[in-house]
């Protein structure tokens, strides 16, 4: 069978795996931070009637695009359900945008399909090659966080395969318990069958977008509040080797969807996407070539405000550009660490936590972005709340666990907390620290899984599984 919208590449791709039942055994899988585990990868067209047969499957996985553990196995249980063939558009009303896929559906299709026709995600993430059940479970949020929410704000309803066998659906109305502990759940409730939620529709599929130098953190933080109120998209790239007045410095970007008159005329085709052709060495990312680097791209974005029409992909995709850019780090990979700090922390939180940042060894990093954060969302581990995030990229080294006990203590101290998706390092201990909501989301998840059926490496780290 072959889904809607797919190509006869993939579809060939699709059976040809079938036909040869391949990949047959442990092999290792990876997070995108280049984290290994070893693991028995089950592909399969069928998610519910393999689970029927599988239900020691320790959790399902999508494309592999969380940074971390979060999707990789226990070494006591190895085996995964891998989702990407199950990939078929159910239902979709154009009349309404609501949309029913299987939930290894990616963005990338999802966008393929529906963009040409004035239809696009009510949230989207840094890179659209992340599943529909992916989405589900990190409830992803995006450069509109603070008009649009996060994606569970979106999903009307989930059907699901839950520890005893059952399946079922679930909304913020039925089963709504298990709702909200699976959006943001990190694929710890249940295995996501198919997911429902409502596409957005927009004027054109270009962006206009707008960049503007900032000349510090503190600046930023001010900015990016005032940007936030004009504009339902807002990110920010910040130089985080910098000190002094320069601290924090960067590059404001800021968009919306072009109206009829503003547009081009032609529709946004595929952009090229080269692959980056090697591992480079892991001394290469070091405080000297990530302060050049940093230099060069703020000084490439000249003074003052300026604007343009962007194809989308370069807006909302920027990474998506340069295909396993994660070689940049070399065999050892990276972590992102990403946090939130509350608006209550005040003005001053961004600037604390980036002075901590590079006061440590290997405290530097080639990407660093701020973003402005709305309401705290209603899922039970859901990352956002009111603030201000910061996410950035940091070699694997020695002494890389320490660097994040460190600012896990910061950011402890500042009432912020870390997001699952993209960790690696944080120590049980902090992450209860951290999150309140830990315990509620627990006794929910035993509800469903009182014999601990579904873990990952993250989930044994961090809940003691």
């Amino acid at each position: 069978m072959f889904a809607i919208g797919a190509s006869p590449n993939s579809a060939q791709l699709r059976i040809l795996l079938l036909a040869s039942d391949v990949p047959k055994g442990r092999q290792e899988i990876y997070g995108f931070g280049r984290h290994a585990a070893m693991a028995e990868e089950l592909f399969t067209e069928r998610l519910e009637g393999t689970l029927g047969d599988n239900m020691d499957v320790s959790l399902s996985r999508g494309l592999g695009r969380s940074y971390g553990d979060s999707s990789l196995p226990t070494k006591a249980n190895p085996k995964v359900l891998n989702t990407t063939f199950a990939d078929r558009i159910l239902d979709f009303d154009p009349k309404t945008g609501l949309l029913r896929a299987e939930s290894g559906l990616s963005l990338a299709r999802i966008n393929q399909r529906f963009l040409r026709d004035g239809f696009f995600p009510p949230v989207t993430p840094g890179t659209q090659y992340v599943t529909l059940g992916g989405m589900v479970a990190a409830d992803v949020h995006g450069k509109g966080h603070h008009v649009a929410g996060t994606f569970g704000d979106h999903v009307t309803r989930l059907r699901m395969r839950v520890p005893s066998g059952e399946v079922l659906w679930c909304s913020p109305t039925d089963n709504s318990e298990l709702f909200w502990a699976t959006v943001g759940g990190m694929g710890l409730t249940g295995h996501i069958l198919e997911v429902e939620f409502r596409m957005r529709t927009i004027p054109t599929p270009w962006i206009m977008m707008e960049t503007e130098r900032i000349s510090n953190i503190d600046a930023f933080q001010v900015a990016l509040g005032e940007a936030a109120q004009k504009r339902p998209y807002t990110m920010g790239w910040i130089d985080c080797a910098s000190s002094g007045s320069k601290m924090g410095r960067g590059v404001l970007m800021s968009g919306r969807w072009a109206e009829p008159d503003e547009a081009r005329a032609a529709k946004p085709g595929r952009l090229p996407r080269p692959t980056f052709p090697f591992e480079l060495p892991s001394w290469a990312v070091n405080r000297l070539t990530v302060s050049a680097f940093n230099e060069l791209y703020f000084r490439k974005h000249p003074r003052g405000v300026h604007r343009s029409i962007v194809h989308p992909e370069k807006f909302f995709y920027p990474l998506d550009a340069i295909r396993e850019w994660n070689r940049l780090y070399g065999k050892r990979g990276f972590t992102q660490y990403q946090c939130v700090l509350p608006r209550s922390a005040g003005p001053g939180s961004a600037r604390r936590f980036l002075e901590t940042l590079t006061s440590l060894p290997n405290g530097a990093s080639f990407l660093c972005v701020i973003k402005d954060c709305g309401a705290q969302g209603k899922g039970l581990l859901s990352f956002p709340m009111e603030g201000i995030s910061i996410a950035c990229d940091i070699p694997i080294r020695s002494n890389t666990q320490e660097l994040v006990d460190t600012l896990n203590q910061q950011v402890i101290s500042e009432g912020g907390r870390i997001y699952l998706a993209k960790d690696s390092f944080t120590r049980s201990e902090d992450f209860r620290a951290m999150e309140p909501r830990l315990k509620e989301f627990e006794r929910v998840r035993k509800q469903w899984d009182p014999d601990g059926k579904l873990s990952s490496a993250q989930s044994e780290r961090l809940f003691s599984a």
